[in-house]
């Protein structure tokens, strides 16, 4: 078979900047992605830009079933012509962004695994941890620093709102680290593996209420956890001093020092004020 780049010149493929498309050619690099995400014969596998077709087909040849979503139309006959012998292979040329979460869910229990434009990394991911019950894991190429962001410790300077978010819905590591000589073109940023695997271990009273607490938080972050509240909640400061101290926290705390399991307590405080002050009026 061609080479990635005989494959290219050969169809006179043209890269798109607005895809933001880095093929990996590294044949270790292939197989250590798939086994990152812990890839069985019983599983279905959605692989998120299928790109070349250098990772689906090792992908496909571990899985059960890959599903394959592209959005660029102009690599059908690259793929045609890579990927046409994998008979447990199905390509759909589409914007995973723009397929309706109930599509996924009806495909039943699968991983994800995807090298992805670093633009959309996060709104790829988040749906899938979000919209997707049926989703086990998701490994995905990121940059380094966003690899870095989603793993952070409390207190760190990386961590934010998306780390605790994807905390909330899975367990977040990085699994091997990718120099940029890796990928064709090559990228003007190093990358990681990244590995999730989604667990249902926290119960907040409203997810809702949740997400919007932990955003407030970092909202400001040079501000006071208290002085975000006010900002986003209607809450009066004797009524976050109180919460703050029914959880052990002291009113000067800043967001970034707490952790999912505490911001879950505290949303739920903010639900249950939020609660009755309904009911009062």
């Amino acid at each position: 078979m061609d080479s990635v780049k005989d494959s290219i010149i050969k169809h006179n493929f043209r890269f798109n900047k607005s895809f933001g498309q880095n093929f990996i050619s590294d044949v270790n690099l292939l197989s250590a992605i798939v086994e990152d995400a812990e890839i069985t014969s019983e599983d279905l596998v959605l692989e998120i830009g299928a790109g070349a077709g250098t990772l689906t087909r090792e992908i496909a040849l571990q899985a059960k079933k890959v599903i394959s979503y592209e959005i660029d139309n102009n690599l059908k006959p690259i793929l045609a012509e890579r990927l046409g012998d994998l008979e447990n292979l199905e390509l759909r040329f589409a914007d995973i962004m723009k397929v309706p979460a109930d599509e996924i869910n009806g495909l039943g229990k699968f991983k994800v695994v995807a090298n992805l434009p670093y633009y959309i990394t996060t709104p790829v991911t988040m749906f899938f941890l979000e919209e997707c019950k049926n989703a086990e894991s998701v490994t995905v190429m990121v940059q380094k620093e966003v690899a870095e962001r989603f793993c952070a410790k409390a207190g760190t300077s990386d961590y934010g709102a998306i780390t605790v978010a994807v905390d909330f819905y899975g367990e977040a590591e990085i699994k091997r680290q990718v120099g940029r000589q890796m990928f064709f073109p090559v990228p003007n940023v190093d990358s990681a593996v990244l590995n999730i695997k989604i667990r249902d271990k926290y119960h907040p009273k409203c997810v809702k209420t949740f997400l919007r607490t932990v955003k407030c938080a970092f909202a400001m972050r040079r501000k006071t956890l208290s002085n975000n509240l006010i900002s986003s909640f209607k809450l009066t400061r004797d009524q976050i001093d109180v919460m703050l101290g029914k959880l052990g926290l002291q009113n000067t705390i800043r967001g970034e020092r707490l952790n999912t399991d505490e911001f879950v307590k505290l949303s739920d405080e903010i639900y249950d004020i939020m609660q009755e002050n309904k009911e009062v009026k």
